[in-house]
């Protein structure tokens, strides 16, 4: 019986093993690759989605999203948008109903892709909405991670530059944990729907007034 706690604080996670994703990345940098890459991603009932920005350090200086990353079990496909646009292969798969795409604040990632080509979303899971009854109050991946898994995911490349000439392997590692993260924290929510094998943690007066009061500060 898995016992769900509702949050999790940074030292819990801190002290946590890291999380890394073991299949194959695959680099998608030219119109081509990204037909090919639809193509394959295009087998799969559900998918793992996540995007990366350039980090901004100047005021009022903005980028338009660099990386869409688009994950199997097995297989993460990162298109680097800067290079190739959102092509109409990678807009089809957004927009297909074939294929449920699970991510993490995905309306942010939607609005900052619109900035590159219009399209219309479907068949989309939204794991913020999606981990509420199971009694989940965090709403960040890493969090959500930690508390089914009890494993941490490194947040140590997000402010690197997803516009360089070459991803290095650690951005790689990093923007591919993210998008199959989601996949897989579905999959165990699944698993744990279907089995009915959790509970979520009871919550006593006091401890619930001292998290208001950290959550207040």
């Amino acid at each position: 019986m898995m016992i769900i706690k509702r949050t999790i604080d940074k030292e819990a996670l801190k002290d946590m093993p890291k999380a890394t994703f073991e299949g194959q990345i695959h680099v998608v940098q030219t119109p081509q690759e990204a037909e090919k890459a639809v193509a394959y991603l295009r087998q799969y009932p559900i998918v793992g989605i996540d995007s990366e920005t350039r980090p901004s350090f100047s005021r009022g200086r903005v980028y338009k999203v660099a990386l869409l990353q688009i994950s199997s079990d097995e297989h993460c496909f990162l298109f680097r948008l800067n290079l190739t646009g959102l092509t109409l292969p990678v807009i089809q798969l957004l927009e297909t109903p074939s294929v449920t795409k699970v991510g993490l604040s995905l309306r942010d990632d939607f609005m900052m892709l619109h900035k590159r080509a219009p399209f219309q979303p479907r068949a989309i899971i939204e794991l913020q909405e999606y981990v509420r009854p199971f009694g989940i109050q965090d709403m960040s991946l890493q969090k959500i991670y930690g508390i089914l898994f009890g494993q941490k995911i490194s947040k140590s490349q997000r402010l690197t530059n997803w516009e360089a000439d070459t991803l290095t392997q650690p951005q790689q590692l990093y923007a591919a944990t993210d998008a199959w993260a989601c996949l897989n924290i579905y999959h165990k929510l699944e698993e744990l729907k279907r089995t009915g094998d959790f509970e979520i943690e009871t919550v006593t007066p006091d401890a619930e007034k001292s998290e208001t009061e950290e959550t207040t500060h």
